[in-house]
């Protein structure tokens, strides 16, 4: 699938992948940040918690959000791939400035929405300004090759991740979460290894990545998120090696960043941000 065209004179919404265990006790920056983005007072959150196996989770977030006074928010319990064509479902999506998608198994919601009507119009809500955001699972769907399963540490390995079509909001990046939490790198850098084209996000838990329509990436909350850009890739051992076997990659580039920094991803140029005082 490809990335619903943005037509004319309009603008893309932003994408926000979370990275999982959000906080939502405290200062509650990142889901505050969003609620401000989708309208505030005005927004109307169409939350989808598929991912997640636990009957409250809808509601939980419903919750929050309320206390973080959006005007509305509201849970879509896609269940089945038929409710992916529900008419009252789709309705809810329609008027929605804001679709969010809970934690879970990313594999539920690409089963049970992906290739409905439902995720076609989510795709065509955010090229036509609706801004997409989603924690954990929630965070993997959002991109064209999402991240399914795969085997944790530090070193990449043939065998380590397994990929699967995700909702496709864009083709520009992949998405792994919980990402030093759960020593994820080697299989986002096995990821890449398949398809040097994206360009690869690990979002440490209380982290997100708000992607502008312009594509410009700047990051909120406690942790910090790996960028990897094998876009000058010089070398790739992965059609060489065995399943179990260690990838030799040569020419990647790793960018850490944290809280005002950002990363374009048109032109894979990492900046600072506001961690820079203008005045100095």
């Amino acid at each position: 699938m490809c990335p619903s065209r943005v037509a004319e004179g309009e603008e893309r919404g932003w994408i926000v992948p979370i990275g999982g265990a959000e906080d939502k006790e405290m200062r509650r920056r990142i889901l505050k940040r969003f609620v401000q983005l989708c309208g505030g007072r005005d927004a109307d959150i169409a939350i989808i918690p598929t991912a997640s196996k636990l009957p409250d989770t809808g509601q939980r977030y419903e919750e929050l959000f309320d206390r973080l006074e959006a005007g509305r928010a509201r849970s879509i319990g896609f269940a089945s791939r038929e409710d992916g064509q529900r008419d009252d479902y789709l309705r809810q999506l329609e008027t929605a400035t804001g679709v969010f998608f809970t934690g879970g198994n990313q594999l539920r919601i690409s089963t049970i929405i992906g290739g409905t009507p439902a995720a076609k119009l989510i795709r065509e809500r955010n090229a036509r300004g609706v801004h997409v955001g989603g924690t954990s699972a929630g965070a993997s769907i959002l991109s064209d090759h999402m991240i399914a399963f795969g085997k944790e540490g530090s070193s990449p390995r043939a065998g380590s991740v397994r990929l699967a079509p995700g909702l496709g909001l864009t083709n520009r990046f992949i998405i792994d979460q919980h990402f030093r939490q759960r020593d994820r790198l080697g299989r986002l850098v096995a990821a890449l290894a398949f398809n040097p084209f994206a360009i690869g996000i690990g979002l440490d838990e209380d982290t997100a990545a708000f992607i502008s329509p312009d594509n410009v990436l700047e990051v909120e909350g406690s942790g910090a998120i790996t960028v990897v850009d094998a876009g000058d890739l010089q070398f790739s051992s992965m059609a060489e090696v065995g399943q179990n076997q260690p990838v030799c990659l040569l020419g990647l580039k790793v960018h850490i960043l944290v809280a005002g920094a950002t990363f374009d991803l048109h032109t894979r140029h990492a900046s600072p941000g506001t961690l820079v005082d203008d005045k100095s």
